[in-house]
This record gives C-alpha cells, sequence and structure tokens, in this order.
C-alpha cells in the first residue's frame, strides 16, 4: 500500500511541478486542476507523514513542528494572498474569503459529519441509541482556548480591520496552547492505512522515509500555492463565478481534504473519539494561528500595521464568528449531540443560497442566538471552560485531546 499511495500522489503532483520549473503559463481553468491536485496530493503525504512522525518524537517542540507542518497546506494559500494584499490591496478580500471559508467549513461540515458518522456507526455495531458523543472532562482546556479565541476575534469586525498587535496576541494564545498540550497525557498513536505501513517501518528508514516525505511535500506546497492561488482567481473570471466565493470555499475544500478523509475514516471504524479530537484540534489552530498570521504576512509584503477590510468582509468574519461561539457553546457541558451535529450541518448549508447582507447577518443572528441559549443552559460548566486553559490537563492521542464515547 506504501508504495502504491506514493506512487499515485506522486503521478498527481509531477505534472504541477514539471509546469512550475519550466515556467509554462495554463489556461487558469487547467492550471488550476493541475496546481490544486498538486497541493491536495501533498497534503496527503504530509499527513501520513505527520502521523506516522508520532511514533518517534514527543514533547513540546514536536508538538509544536507538526503542528504547523500539518497546517501548512491550508495555510500556505491564505498567507500567500495576504502578502500581495501587502503591495496589491486587491488581494484582501481573497485573504479573508480563504480564512473565513475554511473555518466554517471545518466546523459546519466536518464536526457534524464526524459526530453523525460515529453515532451512526456506534448504533449498527452496538444495537444501542447514541445520542450524543461524551467528552472527557479534560477537554475542556481545547473549549477554553477556542472560546477565548472565539470572543477575542469579534475585535475585527468591531475595528474593521485585523491588527499586527492582535495578530501577534493570537500568535501568543497558540503558542501557549502547544505549551499546555506538551504538558497533557501522552497515549500511543493508532495509525491506520498508508501512515501505518510507515510508522511500522524499521527505526532508521522510518526517520529517513518521514523527513523526506515532510521535505518534498513542503516543497511542493510552496511551489504550488501561488500558482494555485493565481489560477483560482482566473478561473473564477473565465468561468463567470464569483471570485471571492470561488477562494472561499474550493482552495479550502482542497487543502483540508485529506485531514478530512482520515477523520471520517477514524469515524466509520468506531473511532469517533480520535476523528473529533483532531477536528476540534484544527479549529484551535485555524482561529489562533491561522488569523494570527495574516497581518504578519500582510506587513512583510509591504502593508501596514493593519488589515483594512470592507463591508463584505467585516460581514463574512461575523458570520464566522458567530459559528464558532455556537459551536463551542453547545460543547460547554462536554456533550457532542446529535441534534447540535444537525443544526451546525444545515445552518452551514443555509448560507449558500443567502448571498445578501441582510442574509448573512440574519443567519449570523440565528447562530448568536443559539449560542446564547446554550450559555445559558450551562452557564454552571463556564467557569470551569474558562479557567482550563490555565489550570487544566490537555490528554493527548496521537497529538490531539481525547473524547470518549458512551452510549445513552
Amino acid at each position: 500500500m506504501l508504495v502504491r499511495s506514493l506512487g499515485i500522489v506522486s503521478v498527481v503532483i509531477v505534472p504541477a511541478l514539471v509546469l512550475r520549473v519550466l515556467g509554462l503559463e495554463l489556461d487558469p481553468v487547467v492550471g488550476l486542476i493541475a496546481y490544486g491536485a498538486a497541493v491536495v496530493g501533498a497534503s496527503f503525504v504530509l499527513a501520513w507523514a505527520a502521523e506516522a512522525a508520532q511514533v518517534d518524537v514527543s514533547g513540546s517542540l514536536a508538538v509544536a513542528v507538526l503542528a504547523v507542518i500539518a497546517v501548512l497546506p491550508e495555510y500556505a494559500v491564505d498567507l500567500y494572498y495576504a502578502y500581495t494584499a501587502g503591495h496589491l490591496p486587491a488581494y484582501t478580500q481573497y485573504a479573508a474569503a480563504n480564512m473565513t471559508g475554511s473555518n466554517r467549513l471545518l466546523m459546519g461540515l466536518g464536526w457534524p459529519v464526524v459526530v453523525l458518522v460515529t453515532v451512526l456507526v456506534a448504533r449498527r455495531s452496538s444495537g444501542r441509541k447514541l445520542d450524543a458523543l461524551e467528552l472527557d472532562t479534560s477537554n475542556r482546556v481545547e473549549i477554553g482556548f477556542l472560546m477565548f479565541a472565539g470572543v477575542g476575534a469579534l475585535v475585527i469586525p468591531a475595528s474593521g480591520q485585523i491588527h499586527i498587535a492582535f495578530g501577534l496576541a493570537l500568535l501568543g494564545w497558540f503558542g501557549f496552547y502547544l505549551f499546555k498540550l506538551s504538558r497533557g497525557d501522552v497515549e500511543e498513536p493508532e495509525l491506520i492505512g498508508t501512515a501505518a505501513e510507515l510508522g511500522a517501518l524499521p527505526d532508521r528508514a522510518r526517520r529517513i522515509v518521514v523527513s523526506a516525505l515532510f521535505v518534498v511535500a513542503a516543497g511542493v506546497i510552496v511551489t504550488c500555492a501561488k500558482p494555485f492561488a493565481d489560477n483560482l482567481i482566473g478561473a473564477g473570471t473565465q468561468l463567470g463565478i464569483d471570485r471571492f466565493l470561488l477562494v472561499q470555499w474550493l482552495a479550502p475544500l482542497a487543502s483540508e481534504a485529506p485531514e478530512f478523509i482520515i477523520a471520517t475514516i477514524f469515524a466509520f471504524r468506531g473511532k469517533g473519539d480520535d476523528a473529533i479530537a483532531t477536528l476540534i484540534s484544527a479549529k484551535v489552530n485555524q482561529w489562533t494561528l491561522l488569523i494570527g498570521s495574516l497581518p504578519v504576512a500582510y506587513m512583510i509584503g509591504g502593508g501596514g500595521a493593519a488589515m483594512h477590510l470592507d463591508g463584505r468582509q467585516v460581514e463574512e468574519i461575523v458570520l464566522t464568528a458567530a459559528q464558532t461561539l455556537m459551536g463551542v457553546t453547545l460543547l460547554l457541558g462536554l456533550r457532542f449531540q446529535r441534534w447540535a451535529a444537525w443544526a451546525l450541518l444545515v445552518l452551514f448549508l443555509v448560507q449558500f443560497p443567502l448571498t445578501s447582507t441582510p442574509g448573512r447577518l440574519v443567519l449570523s443572528a440565528v447562530y448568536a442566538a443559539v449560542a446564547a441559549v446554550a450559555l445559558v443552559r450551562y452557564r454552571r460548566e463556564l467557569p470551569a471552560i474558562l479557567s482550563a486553559p490555565f489550570g487544566g490537563r490537555a490528554k493527548r492521542h496521537g497529538g490531539h485531546p481525547h473524547l470518549e464515547v458512551h452510549p445513552q
């Protein structure tokens, strides 16, 4: 399986590298497909290598390195847009689009699908009715980190900008999150598929192969990020599709595909605890590392101390923040209920026909209303959640906090 998997991704990746080296210009749609396929292929390689690396590495430095590597595919395109916006302000909209799309896609699609699949598989295998995933108390740490970041992000729409000071604060919060994660209890990773075969290699061979895969995949992503991002915009123009929406949904879907697929496989194998833990951790990374990095890239690209947003971009961030607050408040009781998964999924799908400003604001209000109700319902849990990042201990399973499933 290992040789076959690497052979398949090589076939997908090589054409884009040849095009890049030769400097050939393609039709935007063809270029989007070629470079997008390379990014997806490299993303799978990174996912396999990051999972297999857990056999050999431990400690805070390892956690930090693996966290950054794991999100590289998703963030490379967005940081390119933010960097370019530093000298071409029109690109600010694309940085905002990619950031909001990746955040809403993860919570609105990834979280619900994993929960619903887990509940379905558990019901079929045991014959018992399951209504929710029960979260371990150690998960209060991540929920607390996400709640602080989600509330703090409201500064962005309130000010109409993403300031470098706020970005550095988020990066610091992410660093503190990694510190807490590295001090948590560690369990042995359970690898599947290609990652399992990598992990089963002899020690020396495994370390050499995994290191080589990291370098090659990262190189492919960095090499293809710019042409993929540019062709994404060009394809939107050529096809008559709103470029903002294309950047918002297609790029994140391509870069997050490996993570979604791996999480869904875990869920189908009855390991919904590992699956949802991976996606909750990814949400914390997105809401801290990704957003915090944008003004830094913007400044390096020649911009000022703040990325200024227009009305459309502010609306998108309001909608994203409202969704985040709804999702995190529904977890305050340490139970991810089936109805909550359906609610997140339905509201995610409803947003697509609501293209007007009033529509987005109404949807944001619905998210906020559900969050307010959940906050009142779980108000007794709030002190423990808010104090968890400063005093709790995370339990890591394969680099992520661990959740447990209990029948109702």
